[in-house]
């Protein structure tokens, strides 16, 4: 499977690198690949080295103001440089089987929301995880169930969005979703 991983480039704490280093981990072992911002930096860089210490592929989609900062890629992984930052999000999703949003901040949200309302709408099946690492996205968990309370959501948030305390559960409900058990 290819799955896109929406998180944040910054060097963040131990109880955020852990599950991702350990997702990666996962992915890796399962022979899955990365599809990702491609940066060279931050919690980015960790999942990216993990996956591939660990067999899998690498996917990233960069963006021209930030190739910079893009890892060097060979075959058979492939770095893609996009325009502006609405092309990479449509070039990440292209690319992508299913979607892992780990901890993150404007810029993960922005990705997070787009891939959430396509889904809402219909224009995209793939499966949605949130990984609420060290309870991060607690707060965000429950303004979705206020959402979907008071009737702004068309579908139930169980179809939109499936959280995930731990790594391992991400990845088996990824696996499940696209029938790869």
């Amino acid at each position: 499977m290819n799955i896109c991983v929406f998180l944040s480039a910054a060097d963040l704490d131990d109880r955020y690198t852990r599950p991702a280093r350990e997702f990666a981990e996962l992915l890796g072992k399962g022979g899955h690949t990365l599809v990702w911002g491609g940066s060279e930096s931050g919690l980015m860089k960790v999942v990216a080295d993990g996956v591939h210490a660990s067999g899998g592929g690498l996917v990233g989609v960069s963006v021209e103001f930030l190739a910079a900062k893009a890892r060097a890629v060979t075959a058979p992984d492939e770095m893609v440089v996009a325009a502006d930052l609405a092309e990479r999000k449509r070039l990440l999703l292209e690319k992508a089987d299913a979607v892992v949003i780990m901890v993150g901040g404007t810029g993960t949200l922005d990705e997070a929301t787009e891939i959430l309302e396509l889904k809402k709408h219909g224009k995209t099946d793939k499966p949605v995880v949130l990984l609420n690492s060290a309870g991060f996205y607690d707060g965000l968990k429950e303004q979705f169930r206020r959402m979907e309370d008071e009737g702004f959501l068309p579908i139930p948030l169980t179809d939109l969005v499936f959280f995930a305390e731990e790594p391992v559960g991400a990845l088996a409900y990824l696996e499940e979703s696209l029938g790869q058990r």
